[in-house]
């Protein structure tokens, strides 16, 4: 194994922000240069230091990309967010625990340009909800998809500035009954109005799809989906598609701008609209940056997922992450372990996720499939990394040996102490105020 000098030459600041990965391990995001693409999977226990040494770092080295952050933790917002303005960012605050102390909104509605989206939001919507279960009928999912889709595709037809709470309340609204066996709901003229306007339209087909279950199997389907907009659906959460600022991934891509997601570690409803946010925004990216001459985002954008792995699957995540290079997109997933990856999206999901990561950063754990894993790849004796020390750290990247080094100790750099004493200052100064 190569031991890493402490003494690596700092890279020069350029266009490309740096990837800061260990003590004197300092990497280029320029992937012309370096070869390989900025995917990396950051894997530790609780309390390894993820949020310290790896993604405080990395907010620390944004300057010329833009950067879609999820914390559970306020403080990184409101320690990093005047900073970010000073170097000329636009800093969003979506703010999913509590809305309305957030600067910006979103509606699933703003994102639906044509009809392809409908189902592609809808989906996203019915499997964020799923935790591994590779098992289950898929014919139950399409089938709420394609209800949803129908509700979804009526509301943007008929009302003007349609948001998110319009279709929620027509889903709350609709009832059905059964008459010989078949589905008759209170919403059958609707959508029998549009047929009569255009047969061919695509919110009557949607529902003819749901309306040709059985009514056994549309209860079903109804039941289910129901659940699942209610749980995650909460009246806090609907203010937020109602908010004047909503986030616009338009300017997310051409304009300086910082995105911070803040979410709960133990709301999962919350994570499985995350989980949701993620897909549509992966899926309005790369829209974005096909129409772009060289197929690139104009500003390339980093997402940095913390627990990426406890909250809802983001539907097709292994598709999208193998493309992101080529679309200057890239991500920073953080892990407890490879079991939650796997438990997400299954043991062949998983390694696609993986795979499809050039730098891989692990910090230690107990997670003996993980540990296994590393020990191969690193040609360890699998007890030297079950009780590697702590504060150790092993990086992995493409094209190179393993490098043994120490977790970057951000708290001796400058810029860090700064803006924590900054921060502690105002702190202070807000107490001070209150008393």
């Amino acid at each position: 194994m190569e031991k890493r000098n402490n003494n690596m030459r700092m890279l020069e600041e350029s266009e490309s922000d740096r990837m800061i990965l260990g003590d004197g391990a300092i990497f280029s995001t320029d992937s012309e240069k370096t070869g390989i693409n900025n995917n990396a999977v950051i894997v530790g226990t609780s309390g390894s230091g993820k949020t310290v040494s790896v993604a405080e770092p990395k907010i620390l080295e944004t300057r010329n990309h833009n950067l879609i952050v999820t914390v559970t933790k306020r403080r990184i917002v409101e320690k990093y967010a005047p900073v970010l303005r000073k170097r000329g960012y636009q800093v969003w605050d979506l703010n999913f625990v509590d809305p309305k102390a957030g600067n910006v909104g979103f509606d699933l509605m703003d994102q639906i340009s044509a009809y392809t989206d409908i189902p592609h939001i809808s989906r996203s919507i019915v499997y964020a909800d799923k935790k591994g279960n590779f098992a289950m009928d898929p014919y139950w999912d399409k089938a709420a998809t394609s209800l949803l889709s129908a509700e979804s595709a009526y509301v943007l037809e008929t009302r003007e500035n349609a948001t998110f709470s319009d279709l929620l309340e027509f889903h709350d609204d609709l009832e059905f009954t059964s008459r010989n066996g078949l589905i008759y709901t209170n919403h059958d003229y609707l959508f029998e109005d549009l047929e009569e306007k255009d047969p061919s339209c695509y919110a009557v087909r949607c529902w003819k799809t749901f309306h040709s279950v059985p009514i056994k199997t549309a209860g079903c389907i109804f039941s289910s989906l129901n659940t699942m907009l209610d749980e995650v659906f909460s009246p806090e959460l609907r203010s937020m598609f109602t908010m004047k600022k909503r986030v616009n991934f338009d300017e997310l891509a051409t304009q300086k701008t910082v995105l911070f997601i803040t979410t709960s570690p133990v709301n999962p409803a919350i994570n499985t609209f995350i989980a949701m946010f993620y897909s549509i925004a992966f899926k309005r990216l790369f829209e974005l940056a096909e129409k772009q001459p060289d197929k690139r985002l104009p500003i390339p954008v980093d997402f940095l997922a913390d627990d990426f792995a406890t909250g809802g699957k983001v539907d097709a995540f292994q598709e999208h992450i193998s493309v992101f290079r080529e679309k200057g997109i890239s991500t920073t997933i953080m892990l407890q372990s490879e079991s939650q990856l796997s438990s997400m999206y299954g043991e062949d999901g998983a390694q696609t996720i993986i795979n499809n990561c050039d730098t891989y950063v692990y910090l230690g754990g107990m997670d003996l499939n993980t540990c296994r894993n590393i020990s191969l790849k690193a040609n360890m004796p699998l007890e030297d990394v079950l009780y590697m020390p702590v504060g150790s750290e092993i990086i992995f990247r493409r094209g190179q040996k393993p490098i043994y080094t120490e977790r970057y100790h951000t708290l001796e750099d400058e810029r860090y102490r700064k803006i924590t004493d900054a921060y502690e200052r105002h702190i202070e100064k807000m107490k001070n105020k209150e008393h």
